[in-house]
């Protein structure tokens, strides 16, 4: 099963001869690779682009590595930094792109694991002096996450990041209706080779190792951490908050009384980043919207797959109200928006009155699900499983009677009808029919 991931092969392709390097991010198993050295390959040579002109190089490839042996045969083509530490010989790696291209063909650099190269900042820096040169590139491992190699081209890189499938793409070439997909998708998530696979007990297999073999020793590799269980606690501890209004704080009590260790609030938020620098979770910030500012705390924390999330926990708590948020949030981050938590302050009319028989008024914050903004465009949603009675309908529309601005305002439901609009301007609209039309909020 091929998936064509047909929105970042889009972005790929609007960021072509854009003179930076393209570095495409993800968790691991997020389909990097695959993206750039098979969907991306093959657009290049439907848009006519001859094969000698794609120069495709895997670092952590032994295959690719060969070539590069007799170019100066004296030198040793995996160079020793130190114990069982070894990178591609950086010269050599040039001699061969150089032996490969010219001054006046186009030529374009998809680069696999470019963090296995021997000082790849000054090789790539020096691709990018070549105005015929088209550069592409991934990596990610315990050495080098894919977000160190953001920073180490910021201002001469480009950012696409890659997220595990959307629903949309799980739902590619699967005979089966929305809902009994949706069944399997809340459990297992949208890892590639996780969602191609034929039982169960494969998925969940695959997902409990790929946490604790991949995930987990990656960021303690990367980050030198000595106290290895309580970053595995702490990892649980994300896990059964997704959805939740946080502070590092609060994550800090619930670590104490569920784990029944200490750790300090400085710790937990060192544990956080580590978790986020390795697109294992995301962070959703507090937007005030009336004030239209940001507020530190508290925020919200999803996972990137929510599979993993329910392998973290042995697949015991799911909740599936917090599953669909998270899926929801995911959907608007793959849609391209920049998303965040609102809230809304107002003062509410209590049943109180004061000596002088006035009406007492109670200050109240209510939430907003999500802000997503995109330029000019901006979606107020908030994520309801069920809208069963009328009484339910008015709790989750409330916080959008008062927001007073003319920017769409989103019920997502599973409601099995078509999108109704009510007086207020505030549509309801189907939780499938929002994750498989990606113009549905429009």
């Amino acid at each position: 099963m091929e998936y064509s991931r047909d929105m970042y092969v889009n972005r790929l392709i609007d960021r072509k001869h854009n003179g930076l390097i393209k570095i495409i991010t993800g968790a691991r198993r997020a389909g990097k690779s695959y993206l750039m050295n098979e969907l991306f390959y093959k657009h290049l040579l439907a848009s006519g682009v001859q094969s000698k002109n794609i120069i495709r190089f895997a670092f952590d490839s032994d295959e690719d590595i060969d070539f590069l042996d007799s170019y100066y045969p004296e030198e040793p083509t995996r160079v020793k930094h130190k114990k069982n530490v070894y990178y591609v010989n950086a010269k050599k790696f040039r001699a061969y792109i150089k032996d490969r291209t010219n001054d006046e063909e186009t030529f374009y650099l998809l680069l696999d694991e470019v963090q296995l190269l021997d000082n790849f900042t000054g090789t790539l820096n020096g691709f990018l002096r070549h105005m015929n040169f088209d550069v592409y590139v991934t990596g990610s491992n315990s050495k080098f996450l894919s977000s160190d190699i953001v920073t180490e081209f910021k201002g001469r890189g480009t950012e696409i990041h890659v997220l595990p499938l959307s629903f949309s793409e799980y739902m590619q070439g699967l005979d089966k209706r929305p809902a009994e997909v949706w069944k399997e998708y809340i459990i297992t998530g949208g890892i590639p080779l996780v969602a191609q696979m034929k039982t169960n007990e494969e998925k969940v297999t695959y997902l409990k190792n790929l946490c604790e073999e991949t995930y987990l020793k990656d960021i303690i590799d990367h980050n030198g951490i000595i106290k290895k269980s309580e970053l595995g606690d702490t990892f649980n501890v994300l896990a059964s908050m997704i959805g939740s209004p946080i502070n590092t704080h609060k994550l800090t009590n619930t670590f104490k009384s569920v784990v029944n260790k200490d750790i300090s609030d400085d710790t937990m938020g060192v544990f956080i980043n580590f978790f986020i620098d390795a697109y294992v979770i995301a962070k959703a910030s507090k937007y005030n919207i009336k004030g239209r500012k940001y507020i530190g705390s508290p925020f919200k924390l999803y996972f990137e797959d929510i599979g993993v999330r329910n392998a973290r926990l042995n697949f015991r708590q799911i909740e599936e109200t917090h599953i669909m948020e998270n899926i929801i949030y995911n959907e608007l981050r793959y849609r391209g928006f920049n998303v965040d938590v609102g809230e809304v302050n107002i003062n509410e009319k209590t049943d109180r009155k004061d000596v002088n028989g006035k009406n007492i008024y109670a200050q109240k914050t209510l939430e907003v699900d999500f802000v997503a903004s995109k330029g000019e465009q901006k979606y107020y949603i908030q994520s309801a499983l069920l809208m069963e009675d009328s009484k339910k309908q008015v709790q989750e529309k409330k916080s959008f009677y008062y927001i007073d601005d003319s920017f769409k305002k989103i019920v997502v439901a599973k409601t099995g009808l078509k999108p109704t609009i009510d007086e207020d301007g505030i549509i309801t609209m189907d939780l499938y029919d929002f994750l498989l039309d990606i113009d549905s909020l429009h």
